[in-house]
């Protein structure tokens, strides 16, 4: 049960990320640094003051 759960979770986390990651303009796959501590905390930094390539790509 704890498994499943455990699953679940993340599925609700990673593919939300996942499209966000492809409509930002950015790899998919960095979706999966969320799983990892203290590097998702660094990666949401970068990704809410960086430069989005969808968005910033048309300057």
């Amino acid at each position: 049960m704890g498994i499943l759960l455990g699953l679940v979770s993340l599925a609700l986390l990673t593919i939300p990320l996942w499209r966000i990651m492809q409509r930002a303009g950015f790899s998919p796959w960095l979706s999966l640094l969320a799983l990892v501590p203290v590097v998702n905390v660094i990666a949401l930094w970068l990704f809410a003051f960086g430069r989005w390539p969808a968005v910033d790509g048309d300057r």
